[in-house]
């Protein structure tokens, strides 16, 4: 197979690609790749487009087209946020990458701001772009939204024990090895509830899971992609998880209590 040249290394994390998921993006497509493109130069993005009817792939060929490092992923059809990201995965192995970072492709993920999460990197195996940690904030959005958004952070705290603020966050960086240590054939998480997926994946395997601050900004144009089957498949996955793991813990204490006496 002939591969892409995965262009030069980032200090300390190697060689970066951005992957930016699309479904129906004709109108943010140009702007977040030329701005990917100013504020790291050095990295490579990949569209990872779902079929759009908008034509968002026939622009983003043609960006490709005018620049060696963007590239462009063309899938069948719309599949899910999870499953885009999956694919771009496998493509980065493919091509020689060391690096992966999620960035949505209406503008809410600053371009300005990945140095912060790729600097972090050097420390960790995931970094996690936050909104709730000191520093990080959310612009234009409706209050109903937020706190859709906190509660579902505060729900997976508490049912799955994962000690990351923001665990729906979708501005991520990730070591390509590091996402080895579980097995990633067998996330079935299509919507948002892939971010919780991963994040507890990833602190069950023992990663150095670090947040940095970011500013979450509403997109300005387009319609936004969540809607109540992503919300439902998030309280359904994160429920089920969720008991498992509070059996698994009572089944681990009490084994440890029969092991003592005997």
């Amino acid at each position: 197979m002939t591969t892409t040249p995965a262009g030069e290394d980032y200090p300390r994390i190697g060689k970066v690609l951005v992957i930016i998921p699309t479904y129906n993006e004709k109108d943010n497509v140009e702007s977040i790749v030329a701005r990917t493109r100013a504020a790291v130069p050095v990295a490579h993005i990949l569209v990872a487009d779902d079929n759009s009817p908008d034509g968002t792939g026939d622009i983003a060929d043609g960006l490709a087209a005018a620049d060696a490092n963007v590239h462009v992923l063309h899938r069948a059809g719309k599949e899910g946020l999870g499953m885009a990201y999956l694919a771009g995965f496998a493509w980065a192995r493919e091509h020689g990458y060391d690096v992966v970072v999620e960035m949505d492709a209406d503008g809410s993920h600053a371009p300005e701001q990945l140095h912060r999460l790729l600097d972090a990197l050097g420390e960790a195996d995931a970094v996690i772009g936050s909104r709730y940690v000191p520093g990080g904030k959310v612009v234009n959005w409706p209050a109903h939204r937020l706190l859709l958004s906190r509660g579902g952070s505060l729900y997976t705290r508490i049912l799955l024990g994962v000690p990351v603020r923001d665990t729906t966050a979708g501005y991520r960086a990730y070591r390509l090895d590091a996402l080895d240590k579980f097995d990633l054939g067998t996330v079935a998480s299509a919507g948002y509830c892939f971010q919780i997926d991963l994040t507890w994946r990833a602190v069950r395997a023992g990663l150095r899971v670090v947040e940095v601050p970011i500013t979450f900004a509403e997109r300005e144009r387009g319609a936004s992609k969540m809607g109540g089957s992503i919300v439902r498949e998030a309280l359904l996955r994160v429920g089920s998880w969720g008991v498992k793991h509070r059996a698994g813990q009572v089944a681990s204490l009490f084994g440890g209590k029969d092991k003592a006496r005997r």
